[in-house]
């Protein structure tokens, strides 16, 4: 086995969350304890989220990854691998080795099977915090190359590349730095929209905290383009690793000379800030954003002028997200056309998506447009972790819609995700199995989107509140046939009323749910939750004939609900019932079920 070169963790927020501080602390101590001369670095996340912490053991000729590494594991790796060079086979979850120089992965999940890796290149595989091993895998050379070109160019390359913007719209982002080049003004800025709030999205997150100088050379190529002299990174502050991280990234950028006064000698200045928002879901709206870093609160405005011709301070402006940023620098690099070849006709290039909610590969993973739903949730997220079937899946966000599994062979790109009902958003895939109500859903998001509102517009400051009450009927057993038509109606009147785009979308989670879940809509009328969930509309009982009195509900009832003799039937006392399942789940002879209706 050839010498090894390093030991790895994956130190983003989801392997700290998991436990892999400990983790490399564990490492750190046995390598200290046998005198091992190895190195110990941290890297980000590879988008196996699921099998936190992970641990890499580098040499010349390969990566063996372990997953679900805790510090119990951590003697044995290092004793078998790392000192006699056997790996330890069964904790074995990936293995990457290089071929003509291309790096090749295999995993036991298969879940990188069908990802092709632009944005998500270096996650994983290097230290966030050293630019050297940025530079080492290509990194500033897209940017050396660019300098040497003239900026319409730069234009042309990212117009022919199809690259659309990977924030939600998915506007062509080569036009938009046209009109932003050939806007007049003697200052010109452009802006990162790193303020990821929707629920169930972490996809700029993973990137910013595992490779953020990728996203700073992209806005970099991207102002010299446009002619801009500042750029600020809008980054909400419940992210305080990747602002930690981009903090470091920007300081080692401007002390090599990729930032600041004449960049590399090219003459061309440029400096960036990062601005922390409070985590308005509002500022995600261009407009918005805007006005929060101008020290405003943050509202959007109506459009036109659009930030391109009137945007910061009143200068034109060109802002893109993490995910469009971090796409440049491959851009540049391979060419326009390595770039168009994958994907559709209209929507080219990889996506980003963050897989969750009922998903058994939860992560994040990067496509070629166009793979289909069926594709991403089953054959990469390996179905559900419940082993039930996939109900439906809600793409884009409290922006998006549910899109329920017999549309699962909807290829993901921007016009054929909105011909469902729904919108490719950021990237985010709320996956939910038939234990799920779709009614709770829609109301569940619209609580989101009511409560992130800025209250600018009537539509979306009331519509939606009024959405949401009907909504509660719903849930709560009390609605008629007149608050679904209400409903409906009162969906596209704050749809084509809104000013931006929070109102504008936020009916989303109704309208598809009202399109392909109607039925429960009127289970709920008659008094009934099919997927039993919604709490008025619920009892939990106990089958007499399974019960054998073992007394653990009764024991573990937090509100002594349940009353019997032991090794005897329990009987529920309803009205003390809170309904918080805690019997059914501690119940280890399935006596107790959950009746709907008159059931």
């Amino acid at each position: 086995m050839s010498e090894i070169k390093a030991i790895a963790v994956g130190m983003n927020s989801c392997g700290i969350a998991a436990g892999a501080r400990e983790t490399y602390e564990a490492i750190k101590a046995e390598l200290e304890r046998r005198n091992l001369d190895v190195k110990l670095k941290i890297v980000g996340c590879v988008g196996m989220c699921y099998r936190e912490p992970l641990v890499d053991i580098i040499t010349e000729d390969e990566i063996i990854t372990y997953g679900h590494v805790d510090p119990k594991k951590v003697p044995r790796i290092i004793d078998e691998h790392v000192v006699n060079g056997k790996p330890v086979e069964e904790w074995i979850v990936k293995r990457d080795w290089w071929e003509n120089g291309e790096r090749k992965t295999w995993d036991v999940d298969n879940y990188f099977s069908k990802q092709v890796k632009i944005v998500l290149e270096n996650s994983g595989y290097i230290d966030p915090e050293n630019i050297d091993e940025y530079i080492a895998v290509g990194g500033y050379e897209a940017l050396k190359k660019a300098l040497r070109m003239e900026p319409e160019e730069i234009i042309d390359i990212i117009m022919k590349s199809g690259l659309r913007g990977r924030g939600g719209a998915g506007f062509p982002t080569g036009l938009k730095w046209k009109f932003t080049r050939e806007a007049e003004g003697d200052e010109k800025y452009i802006i990162c929209n790193a303020d990821e709030g929707d629920p169930g999205a972490f996809m700029d997150r993973n990137v910013l905290e595992g490779d953020p100088h990728r996203v700073i050379e992209g806005m970099i190529i991207g102002a010299y383009a446009i002619g801009a002299t500042k750029g600020f990174i809008y980054v909400r502050a419940e992210y305080p690793l990747a602002i930690r991280r981009l903090r470091i990234a920007l300081k080692q950028a401007k002390e090599r000379g990729f930032l600041r006064e004449n960049i590399l000698g090219s003459g061309f200045s440029f400096d960036i800030e990062i601005k922390e928002g409070a985590g308005a879901f509002v500022c995600g709206e261009e407009t918005a954003l805007i006005a929060s870093i101008e020290g405003k609160r943050g509202m959007p405005r109506p459009r036109p002028p659009y930030p391109a011709q009137k945007g910061l301070f009143g200068k034109p402006t060109n802002i893109n997200n993490v995910e469009t940023w971090a796409n440049v620098p491959w851009i540049i690099r391979h060419g326009w056309k390595a770039f168009a070849s994958l994907g559709t006709e209209k929507s080219k290039g990889t996506k980003v998506f963050a897989l969750s909610g009922k998903i058994k590969h939860g992560g994040n993973v990067e496509v070629p447009m166009g793979t289909t739903l069926r594709e991403i949730l089953y054959e990469i997220g390996g179905g559900t972790k419940t082993g039930k079937r996939i109900k439906a899946v809600q793409l884009g966000g409290p922006s998006g819609g549910c899109i329920p599994e017999y549309l699962f062979d909807t290829p993901v790109d921007y016009e054929s995700v909105n011909a469902t009902g729904a919108i490719m958003g950021s990237g985010g895939m709320v996956v939910m199995d038939e234990d799920t109500c779709m009614v709770d859903v829609a109301k569940f998001f619209l609580d989101f989107t009511v409560k992130e509102s800025c209250g600018k517009c009537t539509f979306c400051r009331v519509g939606t509140k009024r959405m949401f009450e009907i909504l509660e009927r719903f849930t709560e057993g009390k609605a008629t046939e007149e608050d679904l038509e209400r409903l409906e109606k009162l969906a596209h009147q704050v749809k084509a009323g809104s000013l931006c785009g929070l109102g504008q979308t936020a009916p989303n989670p109704v309208l598809t749910t009202l399109r392909y879940f109607r039925d429960e809509y009127l289970a709920h009328i008659e008094g009934k939750c099919p997927a039993k969930v919604c709490k008025p509309l619920i009892r939990y009982v106990i089958i007499p004939e399974k019960c054998t009195g073992c007394t653990a509900c009764a024991i573990f009832c937090p509100a002594n609900a349940i009353t019997g003799e032991k090794l005897k039937p329990h009987e529920i006392d309803q009205s003390a019932c809170i309904k918080c399942g805690t019997c059914y789940e501690v119940c280890r002879f399935n006596a107790i079920e959950i009746v709907t209706g008159g059931e």
